[in-house]
Formats: C-alpha cells, structure tokens, sequence
C-alpha cells in the first residue's frame, strides 16, 4: 500500500486490497474486469465517510505499474 493511498480501513477482497470506503459499484467492476493492478483506494467523502453533503471524488487503481483513475462518484452514486 503506498504510503499516501493509506485510509482508515484496509481489505482483502479476490486478491484485491481495497482502502477506504470503496463503493459497491467500484467493488463490483473491481471483480468483473479483474485488472492487473492490485488494488483500489477511495478518498474521505465515500459511503459512511460524508459528514454532510458528499462530495465528488474519484476511485484511483493503483498497483506497480502505477495509479489511474477508474470511476467518480458523489457519495455513493455513479458520477460519471
């Protein structure tokens, strides 16, 4: 886990680690596409982690061969 990608929690899902509260939909592609990076991190601002109205933010890839964005959402909502 690269240092500045740690959150609050930490999780094995498939052989994927996941880091923050990562929304279901992000979880589900996680596991159909089953790319080569080795995990996925959500920011502050995702499901359980709002404090108000949420923000937008975005679900990052990351593993060796470097870190991408791959969805954004607005709470837990799909944002395009």
């Amino acid at each position: 886990m690269p240092s500045d990608l740690a959150a609050c929690h930490t999780a094995e899902v498939g052989g994927y680690v996941l880091e923050g509260h990562v929304p279901a939909a992000a979880v589900r592609q996680l596991l159909e596409k089953r790319p080569m990076p080795s995990g996925w991190r959500s920011p502050v601002g995702s499901p359980g982690m709002e404090g108000g109205v949420p923000d937008k933010y975005e679900v990052v890839l990351f593993g060796a061969s470097g870190r991408q964005m791959v969805m954004r959402f607005i709470g837990g909502d799909i944002a395009g």
